[in-house]
């Protein structure tokens, strides 16, 4: 990543939102027909979100979906990220608008996270006519509250993995060890993340930044105090979070 410091806290504050929330409006171009009216016209859909270990958001869409179409048609999409759920005055809360390019991608890795994180899309993932899309961050808008607005461009919003395979490789392995031995650290973590003791929480994905958990149709994430990457760093994060010695997080 590139940047001064400021733009990089910038950068950390839209991966954490991205990372935390589980679904986005997406902005897409509509051409002639039903969604494009007599034109070229904006449409949005809403969508359900993962996010690769770079934080590069991953969607399932079907090609009956008008979204579908038009972004194999132009790729440039937007994605709204919203975190202003609960507030009084919304408009003191955050959001993200992201800028990017869709591709469809096949990838087994990239797949698991998504379906991990939606258990529900488990349906749909083998039909023909489902496709897994990577958006590939181009800008990104941050609202943070009221004059608290920069824009992030994508070589600073992504994180550079490279020197994280390790941990890339070995994730699937970290969430079904916490799935299958530490349920109390899960649902400890989850407690961090939402503010309340609740039990039953699952693991669903580990980044170099933080855990992501699902307890039902809610989803959570907690946030690692700086970068891991390696597994054994990992490890060591998850447990500080469990037992209260980092710092936790949630969107």
């Amino acid at each position: 990543m590139t940047g001064g410091p400021a733009e990089l806290a910038a950068a950390t504050q839209c991966r954490r939102l991205i990372r935390g929330i589980d679904r986005a409006g997406l902005a897409t171009t509509a051409g002639r027909g039903k969604a494009g009216v007599e034109g070229p016209w904006p449409y949005a859909s809403l969508v359900l979100v993962a996010c690769d270990h770079d934080a590069s958001p991953l969607l399932l869409i079907s090609d009956l979906a008008d979204h579908t179409r038009n972004l194999r048609a132009d790729s440039r999409v937007a994605l709204l990220f919203d975190g202003t759920g609960g507030l009084d005055d919304p408009l003191t809360g955050p959001r993200v608008s992201l800028q990017g390019k869709a591709e469809m991608v096949v990838d087994e890795a990239m797949m698991g996270r998504y379906l991990r994180r939606h258990p529900s899309a488990e349906r749909y993932a083998e039909f023909a006519d489902f496709h897994l899309v990577r958006v590939r961050p181009r800008r990104a808008h941050l609202v943070a509250g009221f004059g608290k607005v920069e824009w992030v461009e994508g070589g600073d919003l992504v994180v550079d993995t490279t020197a994280m395979q390790a941990l890339c490789r070995a994730e699937k392995d970290i969430v079904d060890q916490l799935n299958s031995d530490h349920a109390e650290w899960l649902d400890r973590i989850a407690a961090t993340a939402c503010g309340e003791l609740t039990r039953g929480w699952r693991a669903t994905g580990v980044d170099p930044e933080g855990v992501d958990l699902r307890r039902g149709a809610i989803a959570a994430r907690a946030d690692f105090p700086g970068f891991v990457r390696s597994p054994e760093d990992a490890c060591k994060a998850i447990l500080q979070l469990a037992t209260g010695a980092g710092g936790g997080g949630g969107a």
